[in-house]
């Protein structure tokens, strides 16, 4: 999404594949006209986002992940799918892949799902005229996450598969309308999303980060904390000042220890025991990744948000979710272990 790239790797020399005589014409977010084999059978994605990406609408065509998921994450997801090898990451901070590695997979496409900003597409162009592997740019937005599921599936030959993830998307975001439509703007909560283990990272107003938190009608407090739309780090102090409502962690050990951290029981959120650990498995629902996982995240902070106005039986919208986008029923046990960080 709003991320760096060094991409010191590229270099020249590398033999561009021949064009094929079938093919398909598209044109991706960032406005980019690329031309597609008319087949997809194997899909090389470029960084974490995109990783979810592919796995909900093409996972039978992924050719690896950018790192091995780990044996927590396999638990939630899909044979054969999560037994596929690392090929690394071409975006991001710490690009792993080579441009040789790159064409040695022999995809039919390179997705990223993220930024359309210049960087990328700049970054997109140069691997696409090196390696001749077409380069689809996706728009990550999360308001786009329709409009962006249906053109990854035409791209992908998924479209019918595509329609169905896209109508989800939108019901979610109209329930959030329904819900905010019956909730005064005096009773939306105030939110501080605590990020690391000492709980004071987070993510100011705008930032891609807390976005899925503000989508949901709640206020972060977080303003001003090195420029809108960045991940910053806040002072213990001025958190007590933000007095928010709730606090939403990312982190386990930060969710463990709040209450016995110095000066954190002046916050309103920690003394209220309104401190909520995000659900992480195979992906973080509010980011880590911000792909399509922020979408079962959403229904999760609407029903810590306004529980009685939005009346979500979590249970059945997390088995729901799992089983349509990641392909897995998830046990009685499973559940436990997502929604253990949620108060009711």
């Amino acid at each position: 999404m709003r991320r760096r790239t060094a991409l010191a790797f590229l270099g020249a020399g590398l033999v561009a594949r021949p064009a094929l005589a079938q093919s398909r014409a598209f044109v991706d977010s960032a406005g980019r006209k690329i031309t597609l084999p008319e087949r997809i059978n194997r899909v090389f994605v470029a960084g974490p986002p995109a990783s979810v990406l592919a796995y909900a609408l093409a996972r039978d065509a992924m050719v690896g992940w950018i790192r091995t998921p780990s044996p927590a994450e396999k638990a939630f997801l899909a044979s054969p799918a999560r037994d596929l090898p690392e090929t690394g990451r071409l975006t991001g901070r710490g690009d792993t892949v080579s441009l040789e590695r790159l064409v040695a997979a022999k995809p039919d496409m390179v997705l990223d799902f993220g930024s359309t900003s210049e960087t990328f597409v700049s970054l997109a162009d140069r691997v696409q005229s090196q390696t001749g592997i077409p380069y689809a740019l996706i728009d990550g937005r999360f308001s786009a996450s329709a409009a962006s599921l249906k053109l990854a599936g035409d791209m992908l030959g998924r479209a019918e598969r595509a329609a169905t993830l896209a109508a989800y998307a939108e019901a979610s975001f109209a329930m959030v309308d329904r819900v905010l439509a019956r909730v005064p703007a005096d009773r939306r909560p105030r939110v501080y999303l605590a990020r690391g283990a000492e709980g004071l990272e987070t993510g100011s107003r705008g930032s891609i980060n807390t976005e899925i938190i503000e989508r949901a009608g709640a206020v972060n407090v977080a303003q001003g904390l090195g420029g809108t739309g960045n991940i910053s780090n806040a002072s213990l102090e001025q958190i007590i000042a933000w007095q928010p409502d709730i606090i939403v962690t990312l982190d386990r050990t930060f969710f463990a220890n709040v209450k016995s951290k110095p000066g954190w029981n002046q916050v309103r959120a920690v003394a209220n025991n309104r401190v909520h650990l995000a659900p992480s498995l195979p992906w973080g629902w509010i980011d880590a990744p911000p792909s399509l996982n922020r979408l079962i995240g959403l229904r999760w902070l609407l029903s810590l948000f306004y529980p009685a106005e939005a009346g979500i039986d979590l249970r059945a919208e997390t088995r729901g979710f799992y089983e349509l986008f990641y392909g897995v029923d998830v046990t009685d046990t499973q559940l436990a272990q997502l929604l253990g960080g949620t108060a009711n």
